[in-house]
Parts: structure tokens; sequence; C-alpha cells
């Protein structure tokens, strides 16, 4: 199977490695809104797992991976905790979390299209649920804070668009009988990259064509 391409003990690490880190991202939005412990490591578990789960439901892979690894169920809490005794200290190093953010990113962009592909999906659903996978726990995250999606907003970096483009090379890659750890780990590096571009030059996606120019912003 083309799951396979990275060694069992390899992939757990990097996936607890990206779910840590996106969980820490739940946990500082539920400081910022002022939730108790319980909230912290509830918004820490959904945008850790949140887009895994969605993605197996949908493919049928059950019982998810979520709940049947433990480590993954037990990484977001341990990294609530950390934002719930160490919030100051996680919110200075912010760069630092955005930066693991974007490599989390690129990896579960790449894990989640082969997933979707081992399953018999063709390459429009495994390039959707690689997106989803990477993207989907921040946005169960923004609507549990209720917030908008910060990926629909315009006022943000683009987010799902890097994640789009590196899944979309590796479903070429899948199609072509081509993809090794090596070009999908060149995947994974494209989406970390892109992002690291749009958090760097404030790149964001285009809005409407002939917007009336008259309207604010927030319109």
């Amino acid at each position: 199977m083309s799951s396979h391409i990275f060694s069992p003990g390899l992939q757990q690490a990097l996936d607890l490695v990206g779910i840590f880190v996106f969980a820490l991202s739940g946990g500082l939005l539920a400081v910022r809104k002022n939730m108790d412990i319980f909230g912290i490591c509830v918004l820490a578990e959904a945008t850790a797992l949140g887009g895994g789960v969605m993605r197996d439901l949908v493919i049928g892979a059950t019982p998810v991976a979520a709940f049947s690894n433990l480590g993954y169920f037990s990484t977001p809490l341990a990294a609530g905790l950390v934002v719930f005794f160490l919030h100051p200290e996680v919110e200075r190093i912010n760069r630092a979390v955005q930066t693991l953010d974007a490599a989390g990113l690129g990896l579960f962009c790449v894990t989640g299209t082969i997933k979707a592909h081992d399953y018999g999906l063709g390459f429009v659903a495994s390039v959707a649920l690689g997106m989803l996978t990477a993207a989907g726990g921040g946005v169960i995250r923004d609507l549990l804070a209720m917030e908008p999606p910060s990926l629909l907003r315009w006022d943000r970096e683009i987010y799902a668009v890097p994640a789009l483009v590196g899944a979309t090379v590796v479903a070429l890659l899948l199609a072509a009988g081509r993809l090794t750890g090596l070009n999908a780990s060149a995947a994974a590096l494209v989406a970390f990259t892109i992002r690291m571009l749009a958090l760097r030059y404030g790149w964001r996606a285009p809005r409407a064509w002939h917007r009336n120019g008259s309207r604010t912003s927030e319109e």
C-alpha cells in the first residue's frame, strides 16, 4: 500500500508532532476566548484530530485512528495542559508554533491524500480529503469557538491553498505510480513553503471581481 512509504515508527512520530502543534493552536484560541481547562482540552483535541476523524469517517476507516491509538488521543490533552499552565510562554513563541503548524499542514495533506487513495478514492476525492485532513481541525476549532473559520476569511493568510497544492502533487504522483518517500516529503515541503511565504508576505486569496469598492472590509 502507498501508506507504507514511511516506516511505521517514523510515521507515528511525525503524526504526534503535528498533532501536538495543532493542539497548541486550539488551546491558545480557547485561552483567548476565556475558556476553562475543559474548553482548552476540547479545542486542543478538535483542532489536532478533527480533520483526520472526518477523513476516516468519509472513507470508512473505522474505528478511526484518533480513537484506536492512545497516543493520538492523549497528545492533544498534553498540549492542552501545556497551554493551561504556560500559555504566556507559548504565546511568546507563537512564530515557532506557526512554523511547526505549517510543517504539520504539509505532513497531513500528504498522509491524508495517500490514505484516501489507499481506500479506493479517485484523484479529486483524494485531494479533497488530503486538504480536509490538514485543515479540517482548524474549521472545527473555529466553529466551536464561535468564530468564522479562518480558512474562509479573506483577511487571513492562505491556509487551505498550500494543503491543496501539496495534496494535488501527491495525487499526481500516485496516479503516475511514482510516489516515494522522497517525493512525498518534497510535496509536504512544497505545502510548508507556500504557507510560510504566505505568512511572511501576507498572501491572501483573491475576492470576487468587480466587488463594490465603497463597501467596508467587514461587509
